[in-house]
């Protein structure tokens, strides 16, 4: 729901008022906190204008490729990933048919996704498209304990490239993609377009807001997500 800016109580205030105390914290702790909320309070309002305009995108460009797929239930089309929705969302799975295994940040925001796939899958399709035969992506689904999320192998390639899951250069990415399908035309209708060249000094490469639980747990800690760990496929016990 859009909200008029001039409407808000101020988040000065918001944030004064806010009843929230911890046993033994400081004087300068509250202060600090308190003027911490008021940024918090302001970014969730950010969040919710950046949803907003992002909804209001005008129509996006038709999808009129040649895309083939295979699933677990055999081949289809592009508008057969839509099933029984109108809005379709993508990830494009970084496992192509030369890795011996898939990318690990990939593996561990699908992790999470796999939980939340049922009720995803309420309101919209979710797929995940990866260019290694099909075969092979239900056996990593199986050795994994996926169940809910749904895995597709681009037959041709031609998703991918069009898509920017797979650069000209051979390297792939961890594309996001979500089409609409209305009226009987299926059209583009947002990506994730940050990318290297529009990354921060000191920073990966990351969109806004993040798609991976991980990194959101890991800033709400003094050590934040740190500047070179990333998470394994596999952990030494």
């Amino acid at each position: 729901m859009n909200v008029n800016a001039s409407a808000l109580t101020p988040a000065t205030e918001l944030a004064r008022i806010d009843p929230v105390r911890f046993p033994n914290e400081s004087p300068e702790y509250r202060a600090a906190r308190t003027a911490l909320l008021v940024e918090e309070i302001e970014l969730r309002r950010h969040m919710e204008r950046v949803a907003a305009q992002r909804r209001a995108l005008p129509p996006g460009g038709p999808v009129i490729g040649d895309y083939r797929f295979e699933g677990e239930d055999g081949p289809l089309d592009f508008a057969g990933l839509f099933g029984d929705k109108e809005t379709l969302a993508i990830y494009s799975y970084m496992f192509g048919p030369k890795r011996a295994r898939p990318c690990p940040m990939c593996t561990n925001t699908l992790g999470a996704w796999e939980g939340n796939a049922i009720d995803i899958g309420q309101r919209i399709s979710l797929a995940v498209v990866a260019r290694s035969p099909i075969e092979r992506l239900i056996g990593w689904k199986r050795e994994r304990g996926w169940r809910n999320l749904r895995l597709f192998s681009d037959l041709n390639g031609a998703y991918s490239r069009d898509y920017f899951g797979l650069l000209p250069n051979g390297s792939e990415v961890p594309a996001f993609n979500v089409f609409t399908r209305r009226d009987g035309t299926v059209r583009h209708f947002w990506s994730g377009e940050m990318t290297a060249a529009s990354v921060d000094a000191g920073q990966d490469p990351r969109g806004a807001p993040d798609p991976a639980p991980l990194w959101m747990v890991l800033d709400c800690t003094p050590g934040g997500r740190g500047v070179d760990w990333y998470p394994k496929l596999e952990y030494a016990a």
